[in-house]
């Protein structure tokens, strides 16, 4: 029997002792399947005897093949802009900024030991404690849905993943209305938590499912005319220029940005996105002093890690979203990529969000509705009238 694992040290060596004995076999096995293959697959390169050239020029030769078709497409999909980024980012490092920043207002320490400085490394721990649990499936559950689920909300996640532009360049997909699409793939998620409570076939998980259904109701609405304004004073739909020197919701705010013109817009749509988020004061589907963990509760292992994954995905979405409406996108000092500035931009919004978790209460579910249908929609009418103004005036 092997040693137990009692350390985080004890589970990095485990890991390690797993990669080298993949790597040692892997040769063995790939190599031939490869030159079996080569013939019928016609790849245009043999990689094998790449193996032979020099590091530097090797090096030279993969940044080429990225940026050629179909590599370069596959890698904005997997690497950057795509799905690993945004996953390591939100996930992996936001999420231990958030467990550190909600520490310290809090007055606690946070993660200290995975990792040695100051805990970093404990979300990759949490990570792989989930990759390898046991996923527990609960008697008369909805099986195929309940699985399905949290892949949906993922899928929903990575489809928003692509129509958030770093840069005029950097970006997975460009539609000519962006800012339509967007709120038409963000509606999907309410709807799944719902049929997550459902296919649980538990209680708590469908009260969960249906409170996220009636804060759908009470804050899409507003969270959606809070773009009105944006979308009026840069006469565009697009997130980013369709073609270089183009029209669009980022390049409009070269001379000003629009949280200065729009700050009703602006906080709307922040408190917004907290209820999309459903995190405090608007955790009402999770609430833990009620509903356990809400629709949530019957998920285990790496399911409930892919839920955890899509929720920071999400909130890295809706960060870079009001980035793009209000902050000025990627512009910035010509000396910075634009790409840098999006993401520090991004990350100052995300850490705002964290922020109400530390310092604010949870809501009645009466008071939400009544915020959303009252005053966030009454705000949402009052940014469109002050738009209306200024494009009068010629302000902008």
């Amino acid at each position: 029997m092997s040693k137990p694992i009692t350390t985080f040290e004890d589970f990095i060596k485990r890991i390690l002792k797993v990669v080298f004995w993949v790597l040692l076999f892997l040769p063995l096995i790939g190599v031939p399947i490869y030159y079996g293959l080569y013939g019928y697959l016609h790849l245009p390169i043999d990689f094998f005897a790449l193996a032979t050239v020099k590091p530097l020029e090797f090096l030279a030769f993969q940044i080429n093949l990225i940026n050629t078709e179909p590599f370069k497409t596959l890698f904005a999909l997997t690497v950057f802009p795509g799905f690993t980024f945004v996953a390591v980012y939100s996930t992996i490092f936001m999420g231990w900024v958030e467990r550190k920043f909600t520490a310290k207002i809090q007055l606690r320490t946070g993660p200290m030991y995975a990792g040695k400085v100051e805990g970093i490394a404990q979300n990759f721990a949490d990570f792989f404690k989930l990759l390898f649990k046991e996923i527990i499936i609960p008697n008369g559950v909805d099986t195929a849905t309940f699985v399905a689920i949290p892949f949906a909300l993922m899928a929903v996640a990575g489809a928003l993943i692509a129509l958030v532009p770093l840069s005029p360049t950097t970006y997975i997909a460009n539609p000519s209305v962006g800012a339509i699409l967007v709120f038409a793939v963000l509606g999907f998620s309410p709807l799944i938590v719902l049929l997550a409570g459902w296919a649980s076939n538990s209680k708590y998980p469908f009260l969960g499912g249906l409170r996220a259904l009636h804060q759908l109701v009470a804050y899409e609405i507003p969270l959606i005319l809070s773009l009105v304004g944006a979308v009026i004073l840069s006469g565009s739909l697009n997130l980013a220029p369709l073609v270089p020197g183009g029209p669009s919701i980022v390049t409009a705010q070269s001379g000003i940005w629009f949280i200065v013109l729009q700050p009703l817009g602006a906080i709307v749509f922040f408190v917004g996105a907290l209820a999309e988020l459903e995190r405090i004061p608007f955790d009402l589907p999770e609430a833990d002093s009620e509903l356990v963990a809400g629709w949530q509760t019957e998920y285990t292992s790496m399911l409930f890690g892919t839920f955890q994954l899509a929720n920071f995905s999400r909130m890295y979405i809706l960060a870079g979203l009001f980035t793009t409406f209000f902050l000025g996108g990627w512009l910035g000092p010509a000396p910075v990529p634009p790409e840098v500035w999006f993401i520090l931009k991004t990350t100052a919004v995300m850490i705002a969000m964290m922020l109400p978790r530390s310092v604010m209460p949870r809501v009645r579910i009466d008071q939400l509705l009544r915020a959303g249908w009252v005053k966030l929609l009454a705000l949402s009418f009052a940014n469109m009238f002050v738009t209306m103004v200024i494009v009068s005036l010629g302000v902008a």
